[in-house]
């Protein structure tokens, strides 16, 4: 993991320094987020539509999200991205963090061989496929970093009561990289891992594996957003954020880009919004 974070820092750094070298009218906002949102593709969806619309500029940079609020330690990271909810209200406890704002949803499934060694296909409950998988040691992957996903697989072991360890349960070395690599890892060892549904949908086509359990309330996967906190870091760009933040949870703009996104290439969207704008607009209609 510490060669991982190395790499996100120094891509980190770069961006940040283009962004210290931007004249003083240029608006910048600088986001760290967890690596499934980037890899689908709703991220940059989402920051060029606001560029366009207002100006100011968005980059980012991607990690897990342990990693991601690691990054905005320092001050010079202005809103984080996350979905590990102890992870993102310890940060916020901390001082780090202003609140944390509901943007989207989707969830996680849990996918594996067509012939299903563990016999858990179209099982209902997570707590049950676990203790199958665990029962008959087939080979899991874990991202073992800390992540979002790793965060919430630990969660289910532990909702479950049970502890995996063994050689059945593989901690991938290069599970810091992401659910990509990780999904693409899985799928070469006819593995089983639980991972998002956006990421196995934009890989589908290119692996064998497939979903086998899903449906589960245990497995929807909330993300957020925590900008960082201008009373602790008075150098952040807290303002143009806060309008970044308002235009992604607003009903009009970000919530209906995140609503669409993939319908067109996958036939269903990777995420459904969540904002709290979203839910009472949608409550009165």
């Amino acid at each position: 993991m510490k060669v991982f974070v190395g790499k996100c820092l120094v891509l980190f750094f770069l961006i940040w320094s283009s962004a210290a070298l931007a004249s003083d009218g240029d608006r910048f906002v600088f986001l760290s987020s967890t690596i499934g949102p980037i890899d689908s593709g709703v991220v940059a969806a989402l920051e060029d539509a606001f560029e366009k619309e207002t100006g100011i500029r968005v980059r980012h940079v991607g990690a897990g999200t342990g990693a991601a609020l690691k990054m905005a330690e320092n001050g010079q990271i202005d809103l984080v991205m996350a979905h590990a909810k102890s992870l993102e209200e310890k940060f916020i406890a901390d001082g780090l963090g202003t609140e944390r704002f509901p943007l989207m949803y989707n969830d996680f499934v849990i996918v594996g061989p067509a012939e299903d060694p563990a016999g858990i296909k179209s099982e209902k409950s997570v707590t049950v496929a676990l203790k199958k998988m665990m029962d008959k040691q087939v080979k899991f992957i874990s991202r073992g970093d800390k992540s979002g996903t790793h965060v919430a697989e630990m969660v289910l072991w532990e909702t479950a009561g049970l502890k995996p360890e063994g050689a059945w349960y593989v901690v991938y070395e290069k599970g810091t990289e992401g659910n990509s690599v990780t999904l693409k890892y899985t799928d070469s060892q006819s593995a089983y891992t639980v991972i998002d549904r956006a990421t196995y949908l934009s890989l589908k086509d290119d692996i064998k594996i497939g979903i086998l359990v899903e449906g589960d309330e245990a497995l929807l996967n909330y993300i957020s957003l925590i900008p960082v906190n201008p009373a602790k870091f008075p150098k952040v760009n807290h303002k143009d954020t806060m309008t970044f933040v308002k235009w992604l949870t607003s009903p009009k703009n970000g919530q209906i880009i995140i609503r669409d996104f993939g319908k067109d290439k996958y036939g269903a969207p990777l995420f459904f919004p969540n904002s709290v704008e979203w839910q009472k607009k949608n409550k009165k209609s």
